[in-house]
């Protein structure tokens, strides 16, 4: 820019002011000098304010008349084709109005949202977001998984090394020698070193997440208040995500994982038979009560520490779900059942039953030992918490679920019974169930789940005599002439005539290994007996 004078117009910083030539351009004959520009008259805005989107950059007259007509469709399709709008304020903006989330929900969308959603994409204009855009975080966070699982690898190699490192000073004969300490102190440095880098992995299932976060936002900006033409997660390409579904602990899994350590799946169930180990083992804990009805009912971890007395019906012999005490590293709070399905009334069976009228009694007696405690020794004893849960502390206190998990998983190592989670107790409910010949949509009311198909999709894996059933009925079905034959040959021996014979009759026949497989096989489908329900102890009597 110049004045009257021709010398150039500086501006406060003292530099020269600079301004577009446009179609005055000496130049603009030249070829490949210049490009088109578009600009669209849009209906005025708030007071009058004119509203004229113009952009710049296209090589031929076409392309900025194509991309015009798109900004003005859009403008009457009601896009507002002039926000500045960043992703970054727009994100923030929305979460701020998602009053519905519950407390561990809202918890994961703020964590997408600072840490993953606007590091890549808040710089961007709504308007300005892509696919691409979209596609190429992904991208990134897959390039992150693979140096993430290299330092777990790293970080797996330091540990076993500080163990060695630490195995051989202990095993030194006495005084040791200064360098094997020395070598163990710089293996516990390399442990803490590879330890202090990122290792976190973002699975397949979290990433599935992190597209319906993104996918919910973009609805939003485009249904309602019209800041894009297109939700830009519909067409992302995202690794395949399969929940994982449960598996038994055969005796060929349990055999591989006592070699390797190794479990088959992320989700595993129990047997009958080791269900019955693990609750006959822990018999005598405070908890036992707590762990029959996870096993038998199917409640969830939060649900059993939620539990009121309010909502049983000792008489009835029910128990209704109502609410949960949900646990994020130390907080604890009270929040609904996990779904609307969650809010179920649940049929006690009479062990369960019996149980929970114990624990009543025994809950009744601490109290009254726990008063008469602290009115002796207020200092050392504090006041009884009338909590109204069902399962708590001799002091009334509710426990914290995550202290549920860890007592269990001790109790499990202790046993030596192959691991499962706290929650994979629900899965052996819903396998015993459907042993036992409940239907699936009993076992879906029973789960809380929200749909039939989730209960069917889930539990496709039975227990092991149910898959042996189910493969040999089809065999069944199909005649054979060598079963025939086995029947034409039973019927000839009852036709006998009876004396003297060439086989003598307290000797077995060439067939009779046979026939005492068929009636050993036939013996194994007679009921077989009840597990008795182990007594209680009663408040008062001493107990592990």
């Amino acid at each position: 820019m110049t004045n009257e004078d021709g010398e150039p117009v500086l501006g406060t910083n003292g530099k020269p002011k600079l301004r577009e030539l446009g179609s005055a351009c000496p130049d603009l004959g030249k070829r490949d000098h210049g490009s088109w520009y578009y600009y669209v008259e849009l209906p005025p805005g708030p007071r009058g304010k004119r509203r004229r989107p113009r952009k710049g950059g296209f090589l031929t007259k076409k392309k900025a008349e194509e991309a015009a007509q798109k900004i003005w469709d859009q403008a009457q399709d009601g896009v507002d084709v002039l926000s500045d709008e960043t992703v970054e304020q727009f994100l923030l903006r929305w979460f701020s109005k998602r009053v519905d989330l519950k407390r561990s929900t809202r918890s994961t969308y703020e964590d997408h949202i600072n840490r993953v959603f606007i590091p890549h994409l808040g710089h961007l204009k709504m308007r300005d977001l892509r696919t691409r855009h979209l596609q190429e975080m992904f991208e990134q966070i897959w390039r992150d998984n693979e140096q993430h699982a290299a330092n777990q690898d790293a970080a797996d190699l330091a540990k076993v090394e500080c163990e060695a490192a630490h195995r051989t000073w202990k095993q030194a004969a006495k005084p040791r020698p200064p360098e094997l300490r020395q070598r163990w102190n710089e293996a516990k440095e390399k442990l803490r070193e590879a330890r202090r880098k990122p290792r976190y992995i973002t699975g397949p299932g979290v990433q599935l997440k992190m597209k319906n976060e993104l996918s919910a936002a973009l609805d939003y900006a485009k249904n309602t208040e019209k800041l894009i033409s297109q939700n830009w997660t519909e067409d992302l390409v995202l690794p395949k995500y399969t929940p994982p579904k449960p598996l038994v602990w055969t005796d060929e899994r349990v055999a591989h994982w006592r070699e390797t350590g190794d479990k088959p799946g992320p989700v595993m169930v129990w047997t009958a038979e080791q269900t019955g180990t693990f609750l006959d083992g822990v018999a005598e804990h405070r908890l036992y009560p707590m762990f029959h009805l996870m096993v038998f009912r199917g409640t969830r971890r939060g649900e059993s520490c939620g539990l009121p007395w309010r909502e049983t019906d000792m008489t009835a012999g029910t128990v209704h779900i109502s609410e949960q005490l949900v646990a994020a590293s130390y907080d604890v709070w009270e929040d609904t059942p996990k779904s609307d399905s969650g809010a179920r009334t649940i049929r006690l069976d009479s062990q369960t039953h019996q149980l929970l009228l114990f624990w009543r009694r025994r809950q009744q007696t601490e109290r009254a030992e726990w008063e008469e405690k602290h009115r002796k020794e207020p200092k050392k004893y504090d006041p009884y918490v009338d909590s109204g849960r069902v399962f708590t502390w001799e002091d009334g206190r509710p426990y914290h679920p995550e202290y549920l998990s860890q007592v269990f998983n001790r109790l499990v190592q202790k046993l030596g019974l192959p691991p499962i989670r706290l929650h994979d107790l629900r899965h052996c409910a819903a396998t015993l169930s459907l042993a036992a010949g409940v239907h699936m949509k009993t076992i879906q009311v029973l789960l809380g789940h929200s749909s039939y198909k989730l209960t069917a999709d889930t539990y496709t894996s039975v227990l092991p005599q149910l898959e042996l059933e189910a493969a040999d009925a089809p065999v069944a079905l199909v005649p054979r002439k060598a079963n025939q034959q086995d029947g034409e040959e039973e019927a000839a021996d009852d036709e006998r005539p009876q004396g003297p014979q060439s086989v003598p009759q307290d000797e077995p026949a060439a067939s009779g290994g046979a026939e005492t497989a068929v009636e050993s096989d036939s013996g194994a489908d007679e009921k077989g007996p009840v597990r008795p329900l182990i007594r209680p102890v009663e408040p008062g009597e001493a107990a592990a």
